[in-house]
């Protein structure tokens, strides 16, 4: 019995109820799913009209080729031939397939070197014509020797040139080794202030209250009075002042002597800052320009570059924990990350703002807090130049800005007074107002191990640093001795052992504990 459809046995045998015929069950369901109609008799059939018939197990007949010896070998050779011919294919496009990659591989290896190459080039190439525009001469030999200022120390330093007046200024950027030397630095400090402990040296809550001046120091010379920034190389003990008559002076405070006057700015020196342990000094100046200073063995410091990357004053000098970098910030708008051993501006920032007053990395290096004239305060992330973060609120200019010690909070001055940020939630969490409307405050700094913090206005006050929802209590209030009701800048010492006031008068003020390490050059104010 064989199938109407395929003439062969059927594997599961159905009989059709009205023809009778034979199919095989799979064939005929698919032909009835496609045609509705017996595939013999044309007559219309479905599925019901099938009934499956109950056999024994079918043998099927062996192939003729199987029959015998010879058409069995006869077909094992035919499929090894097809098997070692399709081998033979598969090798032959394995081979093809590698040589593709090989040359593949060399040409993108080929590739990336001269990528590599050309890369190294342009950034040699724009460095070299950032410094050359930034030195581009604007008079004669003679002449700029003639007007090169003369140090205290005796030796006259000669201008660096300024730009031509419409010269493109081009600037090298951050690169990829520089960003990972501040991630490094950032992951070793990090882990470094989670082990730190408050030295048992720290100057505690009772001996701040008895503070009081104990030495009183005329830094000016001339009759432009006045004492702008402070810096204070813990290592030294030693202090840096910015002065109204263009100079910074360093001063030593154990002695009470000045080591060296730094000359060479046309207007007041706005910031000043030590780098690493004193072998090199930054100022920036009213005057549009930043310089560094270089230490030798014998106190002295010469003026070794001039950058002129800035197109108006220059508010606030910081730099960075490697100390291999530096950002400044101006009025012109923009703030300028600079490589210190070369001077190049890496990169200059702008935004919206119509000018920076202030500016201070985080301690641990990734972010750069700026204040500005339009009463922001701004985050930024220093790897990728980016304004993660602003904060309002203030009114007026922002005068000041720091950071805790532990990196969670940041304290920023305005002329409202002092506004406290929670960095972890970027928020305010409390305000200080310890002046009147009229009076602005000019000065906010948290001391090293961020347990005090200091505001400078029309006298100077202490508070003690504590969380978020604890109270910040007033240690002790320090009226203004300058006459100018004014301070300017004020800066812990080492351990807070004492405090270093400057203002609008010609003096630079200590307070600390009475009778305690005054210098044998104090004077009364």
């Amino acid at each position: 019995m064989n199938c109407s459809i395929s003439g062969e046995v059927p594997e599961e045998p159905v009989v059709s109820k009205g023809s009778g015929l034979l199919f095989e069950k799979r064939l005929i369901e698919r032909h009835i799913a496609d045609y509705g109609k017996c595939p013999v008799t044309g007559e219309p059939l479905t599925l019901d009209d099938i009934v499956p018939i109950k056999t024994g197990k079918i043998v099927k007949p062996r192939p003729v080729q199987a029959a015998s010896i010879p058409g069995m070998i006869g077909m094992f050779q035919n499929e090894w031939d097809g098997l070692m011919l399709s081998n033979f294919a598969l090798e032959q496009q394995l081979h093809t397939a590698r040589q593709e990659l090989s040359h593949a591989l060399y040409q993108h290896d080929a590739a990336c070197r001269v990528i590599a190459r050309l890369k190294k080039e342009r950034d040699e190439a724009r460095s070299i014509l950032a410094q050359a525009e930034r030195q581009f001469p604007i008079s004669t030999p003679n002449d700029a020797t003639a007007n090169a200022p003369v140090h205290s120390n005796g030796k006259r330093a000669a201008d660096d040139e300024e730009l031509a007046p419409n010269a493109k200024k081009l600037h090298p950027g951050i690169s990829s080794s520089i960003i990972t030397e501040l991630t490094n630095c950032n992951v070793a400090l990090s882990q470094q202030r989670k082990k730190r402990q408050i030295s048992a040296t720290l100057a505690p809550i009772d001996a701040i209250e008895t503070y009081t001046q104990i030495s009183s120091h005329p830094l000016n010379k001339t009759n432009r009075q006045g004492i702008i920034s402070l810096d204070i190389l813990y290592s030294k003990d030693l202090i840096a002042t910015g002065n109204v008559d263009t100079n910074a002076v360093i001063f030593d405070r154990p002695s009470g002597q000045v080591l060296a006057t730094l000359s060479g700015h046309s207007k007041k020196v706005t910031s000043v800052k030590f780098v690493g342990q004193g072998e090199s000094i930054i100022t920036g100046s009213a005057d549009k320009t930043v310089r560094l200073w270089q230490g030798s063995d014998d106190g002295r410091y010469t003026c070794r570059q001039t950058l002129k990357d800035h197109s108006a004053e220059v508010q606030a000098v910081t730099v960075h924990a490697t100390n291999n970098y530096f950002v400044t910030a101006s009025l012109d708008g923009t703030w300028c990350f600079y490589e210190l051993s070369s001077g190049t501006c890496l990169t200059q920032v702008s935004d919206s703002s119509e000018g920076y007053t202030s500016a201070a990395f985080h301690p641990d290096g990734l972010i750069l807090g700026t204040g500005t004239t339009d009463s922001l305060v701004k985050i930024w992330d220093v790897k990728s130049q980016a304004n993660v973060a602003k904060f309002d609120g203030h009114q007026g200019h922002v005068t000041a800005i720091s950071f805790s010690e532990n990196g969670y909070y940041l304290a920023t001055a305005a002329h409202d007074g002092v506004k406290l940020w929670d960095l972890r939630k970027l928020k305010n969490f409390r305000n200080f107002a310890p002046y009147d409307k009229e009076t602005p405050t000019n000065s906010v700094e948290f001391d090293h191990s961020g347990s005090y913090l200091a505001v400078g206005g029309s006298d100077v006050r202490i508070y003690q640093v504590a969380n978020v929802k604890s109270e910040w209590n007033l240690i002790k209030t320090f009226p203004d001795l300058s006459g100018t009701g004014k301070s300017t800048c004020v800066k812990f010492g080492p351990d807070s052992k004492y405090l270093a006031v400057a203002s609008m008068d010609r003096n630079l003020r200590i307070f600390g504990q009475p009778g305690e390490d005054i210098p044998a050059a104090s004077c009364a104010p």
